[in-house]
C-alpha cells in the first residue's frame, strides 16, 4: 500500500507486506513477518509488528516503532524517536536544528536500550528515554 499527501494513511496485514507514506502527518503501519513501514514528511509515523518487520521514517518530530524478534526501528529526521521491541534495534539521526547531520546512534535493545520504551537523542547526541 502506498499513499501519497497530507494526513494520508496505509496499512497493510500479511508476509512481506510494505507500506509507505510521504507527507506531512501521514503514517504507514504494517503487521506480519517481514513487513516494513516508511514514512516521509513532518510529524509521520511508521509502525511494524512481526519478526523482522521494520520501520523506518524521515521528517521533522518523525517516529518510528517496532514490535518482533530482529526488527529495526530508524528515525532519522530531527527531533524524531524510535523503541523496539525484545530481540530488535533502534536507530537515530543526530541532526541540527537546520537538519544537517551530526551522526548516527544505534543500538540492539539490552545493550542499555530498554525494550517497548521510547528514546529520543539529547543534544550531545547520547539516547535519553523518552
Amino acid at each position: 500500500a502506498a499513499t501519497m499527501g497530507n494526513w494520508a494513511n496505509a496499512a497493510t496485514t500479511g508476509y512481506r507486506a510494505n507500506a509507505a507514506t510521504m507527507g506531512d502527518w501521514a503514517n504507514a503501519a504494517t503487521t506480519g513477518n517481514w513487513a516494513n513501514a516508511a514514512t516521509t514528511g513532518y510529524r509521520a509515523n511508521a509502525a511494524t509488528t512481526g519478526e523482522g518487520a521494520n520501520a523506518a521514517t524521515m521528517g521533522y518530530w518523525a517516529n518510528a516503532a517496532t514490535t518482533g524478534e530482529g526488527a529495526v526501528a530508524a528515525c532519522l529526521g530531527y527531533g524524531g524517536k524510535a523503541k523496539a521491541g525484545k530481540g530488535g534495534a533502534i536507530i537515530l539521526a543526530h541532526r541540527s536544528e537546520s537538519g544537517d547531520l551530526l551522526g548516527i546512534k544505534s543500538a540492539m535493545v539490552g545493550d542499555g536500550i530498554k525494550p517497548d520504551t521510547w528514546y529520543e537523542l539529547d543534544e550531545a547526541g547520547n539516547f535519553v528515554e523518552v
